[in-house]
């Protein structure tokens, strides 16, 4: 990834509106990655991410902005909510489990990658095998040899007529497959499955006997034989598969994959505020407390036990979220802020943030929802008065009740389009105008109703 900071943010700036100093932050993190994957191999291994922290309010960004950035780089990359672990012994699951599955994504990754580089090989042999199922191998293949010595040339003759022609019927029925004449015939195909039963049921603690008792019944557990009947077109997709899996080296892959995870990954931890303990420590308290403890050597550097080996989190890089409402980042542990060294605050959501949120970004609602109604063959148009008074409503209502950034919007729209999106099907060809009455009209009433709102925005 070649991306300068600037082109990161330009590429960002087209999913999230604003939080600059946010998108500059991870920008710089990300092309230091790339930096230290060309310093000399000395000191390349003294050179840790530098984690961040962002702070704001829900729905302002944070997610997202970690989320993009891993589809932009193409980084292995998982989000985890902090209040699912818990310390051992407590119920919930072990924060080491965060690595393993990091590995799991990086392992898609490099094997999607690896399924490319050998598709046409895959597609080759997938065709072969297609040709052995529509047609019966050559005679003699499967027959043992039985003529007599007098009878040989006559054999040999006979033999050889009858390979020639069914080599013709091969050529033509390949030239009948690439041309798409048989993408309806039907074929069996035979596939062999192990069924490997669940072990242990993700036990606190217990990960790492997990991992060894998956890997015994991998290798005992028996094959089951299943026969599928399908068209030629169904097959060519499975045999594809089938023949992709048998040409990667899994080794190699696995070995890439860790390899991937460790120098490129990227844990989203968000709700990291949730686990701050209050200054009464007893019951869950003293398990968030743990939590953090337990957080801490992860995100320092450790090394993890996986199904693919052992990962070293040295190098990876982690993104904390929370909104701090009721702690303050200098709540947590000394020792884990201290591995956030990186601190951004993202702002609040304005009236003319929602705006640009309605319009700018590729996957905006108002485009998200034109794109639905074009399958219903409805044009949607939303006038700029109703995009105003859509932003309004949807910064009014967050003042008002619960902030909750930019998901109201989720909420008014829906509100707003459920009548037009009900009727559509009996709007074909109809052009349909969203301006400003329309908007209030639909969500005046129950925003100034303060217990309906409650329950609908």
């Amino acid at each position: 990834m070649d991306l300068t900071p600037r082109q990161i943010v330009v590429e960002l700036d087209k999913y999230i509106v604003g939080q600059n100093e946010a998108k500059r932050s991870v920008a710089v993190a990300i092309r230091n990655r790339w930096r230290r994957q060309r310093v000399d191999d000395s000191i390349k291994q003294e050179i840790s991410p530098k984690n961040i922290m962002m702070i704001g309010p829900t729905g302002v960004g944070k997610t997202e902005i970690a989320r993009r950035l891993a589809t932009l780089t193409g980084a292995p990359f998982i989000k985890v909510e902090a209040t699912k672990y818990t310390e051992v012994g407590y119920y919930g699951r072990d924060v080491e489990s965060m690595v393993r599955e990091l590995v799991e994504n990086s392992l898609a990754i490099v094997r999607s990658t690896e399924r490319e580089k050998v598709h046409s090989e895959a597609v080759k042999r997938a065709n072969e095998r297609l040709l052995d199922l529509l047609l019966s191998p050559a005679p003699g293949t499967n027959k043992n040899d039985t003529d007599s010595d007098d009878d040989t040339n006559t054999t040999s003759d006979a033999k050889l007529i009858k390979t020639l022609k069914h080599e013709r019927n091969r050529e033509k029925i390949r030239k009948m497959l690439e041309d798409g004449l048989m993408e309806d015939r039907t074929v069996s195909i035979v596939s062999e499955t192990k069924t490997i039963p669940m072990v242990m049921g993700n036990l606190p603690g217990m990960e790492s006997m997990e991992i060894d008792f998956q890997e015994m019944f991998e290798k005992i557990a028996p094959k089951s034989r299943t026969k599928h009947e399908l068209t030629v077109k169904e097959a060519r997709e499975f045999l594809i598969d089938q023949e992709s899996e048998q040409l990667i080296n899994k080794e190699k892959v696995q070995a890439s994959a860790v390899e991937l995870a460790e120098n490129l990954g990227i844990i989203f931890i968000d709700e990291i505020d949730k686990i701050v303990a209050s200054e009464k420590q007893h019951g869950a308290d003293v398990s968030r407390q743990g939590v953090q403890r337990d957080l801490l050597p992860i995100v320092e550097g450790t090394t993890v036990q996986t199904k693919y080996g052992y990962v070293k989190t040295d190098h990876i890089l982690f993104i904390a979220a929370g909104a701090f409402h009721r702690a303050k980042p200098s709540d947590l542990m000394p020792e884990l802020q201290g591995r956030f060294p990186i601190r951004v605050e993202l702002n609040d959501l304005k009236k003319e943030d929602f705006v640009r949120i309605l319009t700018e970004p590729n996957s905006a609602l108002t485009k998200q929802y034109q794109a639905l109604m074009r399958t219903e063959n409805v044009e949607l148009i939303f006038e700029p008065d109703s995009i105003e008074a859509l932003a309004e409503y949807a910064y009014a209502i967050n003042q008002k009740m619960q902030n909750i950034g930019a998901r109201r919007l989720y909420t008014i729209m829906e509100l707003l389009l459920e009548e037009l999106s009900f009727e559509a099907p009996e709007k074909q060809g109809s052009k349909l105008t969203i301006d400003a009455p329309y908007v209030k009209q639909r969500i005046e009433k129950v925003s100034k109703d303060e217990d309906l709102s409650k329950f609908i925005l």
